[in-house]
């Protein structure tokens, strides 16, 4: 079973930058796109950001445009967070599409992921 490890949370102040990183436990094949998402106390998780590796496309939320860039190379996935905001408190959790379709309109929706990490804590204050 491949397993996605996440690093590169902590705690830090608002205006500051962090970068995520999530790796792969092994080579993945027939892995099509690859996210991030995050989930905040008492909210839903939402999508940040995707990475398609086709055609390397990336996607990113309103929220974040700007701000965070994801990025792809090997078994690694990156989140690019710059300019963080005390509203950007999350877990932040990897996702890996494998053997399913990944398209624009469905990049921020978790059924479109089935590999999962176990999540990595970014907390800002003001």
């Amino acid at each position: 079973q491949v397993q996605l490890t996440e690093s590169g949370g902590g705690s830090v102040q608002a205006g500051e930058a962090l970068k995520l990183s999530c790796v792969f436990s092994e080579f993945t094949y027939n892995v099509n796109c690859v996210g991030w998402f995050r989930q905040a106390p008492g909210k839903e998780r939402e999508g940040v950001a995707s990475f398609f590796l086709g055609g390397g496309s990336s996607y990113s939320a309103e929220a974040v445009k700007g701000r965070f860039t994801i990025s792809y190379y090997g078994n690694t996935v990156s989140l690019q967070m710059n300019s963080l905001k005390p509203e950007d408190t999350a877990m932040y959790y990897c996702a890996a599409s494998r053997g399913m379709s990944c398209t624009s309109s469905r990049w921020s929706r978790s059924d479109t992921y089935n590999l999962w990490g176990q999540g990595t804590q970014v907390t800002v204050s003001s």
